[in-house]
């Protein structure tokens, strides 16, 4: 595990001249490496690393970042936080090329501008690495722009509107990202509708199996891990094709089987909250009016009426 503390660290592990401003700086790698079979690299910053890249080492060369198989053939851009931990394996002897731009900030950097309070509001820096957006060529041009022009101001002589410049640069990208990523939840409609399909069947099969009754009420973190999704990605593709966020969505399984066990069962409103994996009954009851603007047992007594 490296851990990079400064903007000088991260360069000279890539064999790059020390970077011209200390606390924000862009760079164009390219770089070959001869890697073998089972290396892993691990590491984890002090700053942000926004990056478009690819990665290439022949058509037998399977990449991993975690656990997770990864296509880089193509231009994606990733998003690391600081204190993100990022790793990278092989799964073959290889000569691994990586090539495209960095984009290093520093927190520092940040301070005293309006960005310092608002950066941390993109989803993006909470995504896992494999979750990566995937540029179109046009998407790429408009980014790799974005960081050249970093680049050449972070070169040039500073002066009492470089910083500010910077800034509203750093903010158009991360705007642009945003927008970007919201067109892959749509674009990417295979994979986003099996994503949802295997939760709606991890909902289903977590409140059917009695378990709700031992470990309690299904978590927003425990479905994204078995989904093998980092829980950010996994709220962000729910918003986008259903309104919702994943807790809601939780909710609203939930209130189906209640309605479900209600309907079709002699069960007292205590049993079936406890199956469910309620603790008090109390809490039970004001999810389920909040959901129906009925009581459990308005609900029951109205299948009665019938």
């Amino acid at each position: 595990m490296v851990h990079y503390k400064t903007i000088s660290e991260w360069f000279q592990a890539w064999q790059m001249p020390k970077p011209e401003h200390p606390l924000i700086s862009a760079a164009k790698i390219d770089i070959t490496r001869t890697v073998r079979n089972g290396e892993t690299f691990s590491s984890f910053c002090d700053f942000y690393c926004i990056a478009v890249k690819r990665v290439t080492g022949g058509e037998d060369l399977h990449l991993k970042y975690g656990q997770q198989p990864y296509d880089f053939d193509e231009g994606i851009m990733s998003f690391v936080s600081p204190g993100q931990v990022t790793s990278f394996s092989v799964e073959k002897d290889a000569e691994v090329s990586h090539s495209g731009w960095h984009l290093i900030v520093h927190p520092d950097f940040l301070w005293n501008t309006p960005l310092a309070n608002t950066i941390k509001k993109y989803a993006f820096w909470d995504y896992a690495v494999n979750e990566s957006l995937f540029l179109s060529e046009k998407e790429e041009e408009i980014i790799t722009g974005i960081i050249q022009n970093i680049h050449r101001e972070t070169h040039a002589n500073l002066d009492k509107f470089s910083k500010q410049i910077i800034i509203s640069q750093l903010e158009s990208l991360l705007n642009y990202a945003e927008r970007f990523y919201n067109r892959q939840f749509i674009t990417r409609e295979k994979t986003n509708h099996s994503i949802l399909d295997r939760l709606e069947k991890e909902l289903d099969h977590y409140l059917s199996s009695g378990q709700p009754a031992i470990k309690g009420l299904p978590t927003v973190n425990d479905i994204a891990a078995q989904l093998h999704i980092s829980p950010k990605y996994l709220g962000s593709l729910l918003r986008m094709h259903t309104g919702q966020n994943t807790q809601h969505y939780i909710h609203e399984k939930l209130i189906e089987k209640a309605k479900e066990r209600i309907s079709t069962t002699n069960l007292s409103m205590s049993e079936i909250a406890y199956e469910l994996g309620f603790e008090h009954l109390q809490s039970f009851s004001r999810l389920f009016k909040a959901k129906t603007q009925r009581s459990p047992l308005e609900f029951r007594q109205s299948f009665k009426n019938q």
